[in-house]
């Protein structure tokens, strides 16, 4: 960036910079297009840049943000169906009022990677679900073709690196919803083939197979056939995402899974008592898992009250998961465009904010390395991790053909 001196690329705690042979995946990203010249390494800082949102944009052109849950297909789908055309009703490129998200935001907030929620209604469910979801894996597809310049489809951690170093936003397919492929391994699979790496085990509802966090339990976690549906995963490499699942799902699937968890959209139960939230008996456990919490920006899971959350807020939820589940298990899942309803309320208007987020962690003594890890690493860890358990799983393990039926009998 034509504005940062390296002074301002040091941890404010006194800690040397990470360096590349501590992070094998850090490359300064490629120039973008119609972005200004670098200046020389040791151009002078402007003086209305120094402080902590000049380091924070310094830190995100290195390690950019991997967001887990963004709304903006169903969004969209909401406003033109499937017509992403540009230049047709909307107009990502330049700046898209209808939205929270579009490109000249991304890039204003230092966004790297983005998993684009698949998400659609739990009613209807069944077949109407499958065909919905496969609608939306196809719109971000398409998003992706319309945007060559900025977007690039991540299929694998690698995808992921190559897109940052190439200067363009990683697009990764993801959460889909546990019902959508209903109670079925082979539309799993399917899933899988066309480009989805995360799959959410329940929504506001229970799967035949699994309990959600907002509906009567009824499998106490995960069925049989639930079980299976995690070590299929396992064998594909998916992340598996627990934010809208119960705590025994929570605790049963920790129990089951080989591979890291997601949580791409959530906050810290013991700071707002949101059903959603995730406790810290749960915390405690990733370090032992891998897996990652992304913390929301919504703001009904970030107080208990209805008054506008602030920047504070976030970082408190932070601060907390930090501390219990450790610095290399947190990242962040804003939520853009997935409620509507309360985006008027939320701390962070839209995408291009997240810069703000990182000068209040960086005021707060956050080091480089944990904020690096924030935003970039720990994603990327958790992902190739998936992978690694995948190429092993695959080795000894063949596609499960089993069924619900088979499996849960007179539960299903």
């Amino acid at each position: 960036m034509a504005d940062l001196a390296p002074a301002e690329l040091t941890d404010p705690t006194g800690a040397p910079e990470i360096s590349d042979a501590a992070d094998p995946d850090r490359l300064p990203p490629g120039p973008r297009p119609g972005a200004a010249p670098e200046a020389e390494p040791d151009g002078p800082l402007p003086l209305g840049l120094r402080g902590p949102v000049a380091r924070a944009r310094a830190l995100l052109a290195a390690h950019p943000v991997v967001d887990g849950c963004n709304g903006l297909p169903w969004a969209l789908r909401q406003r033109t169906g499937h017509d992403v055309a540009p230049g047709q009703r909307f107009d990502l490129d330049h700046g898209e009022t209808g939205v929270r998200t579009d490109i000249p935001r991304l890039r204003a907030g230092g966004v790297g990677g983005q998993f684009w929620s698949l998400h659609v209604p739990s009613e209807p469910s069944g077949d109407a679900a499958l065909s919905a979801t496969l609608e939306q894996i196809d719109l971000v597809h398409a998003l992706v073709r319309a945007h060559p310049a900025a977007l690039q489809l991540a299929l694998c951690a690698d995808d992921m690196v190559e897109a940052r170093n190439q200067g363009r936003i990683a697009s990764l397919l993801g959460s889909a919803d546990g019902h959508a492929i209903d109670s079925s391994l082979g539309v799993l699979r399917s899933f899988h083939r066309l480009g989805v790496r995360s799959l959410a085990l329940t929504a506001d509802r229970n799967t035949p197979w699994a309990d959600s966090a907002t509906d009567e339990p009824k499998a106490g976690g995960l069925t049989p056939f639930g079980e299976e549906v995690v070590r299929e995963m396992n064998r594909l490499g998916m992340l598996i995402d627990l934010s809208w699942t119960s705590v025994d799902t929570m605790r049963h699937t920790l129990d089951v899974t080989r591979s890291p968890v997601f949580l791409c959209h959530t906050a810290a139960r013991t700071l707002a008592g949101h059903v959603r939230n995730v406790p810290d008996e749960v915390l405690s456990l990733l370090p032992g898992n891998g897996g990652v919490c992304m913390v929301t920006f919504t703001p009904e899971h970030l107080t208990d009250g209805s008054d506008p959350a602030s920047v504070g807020d976030i970082a408190d939820h932070l601060d907390h998961v930090r501390t219990v589940a450790g610095p290399d298990h947190i990242g962040l899942g804003a939520g853009f465009d997935t409620h509507p309803a309360t985006a008027h309320r939320s701390p962070v208007p839209d995408v291009a904010g997240y810069p703000l987020l990182i000068a209040e962690l960086i005021d707060r003594g956050w080091s480089f390395r944990d904020l690096a890890g924030l935003t970039w690493g720990n994603t990327l860890r958790a992902l190739r991790a998936a992978e690694s358990v995948a190429r092993s799983v695959q080795g000894r393990r063949a596609p499960s053909t089993a069924t619900i039926e088979r499996l849960d009998g007179e539960r299903s």
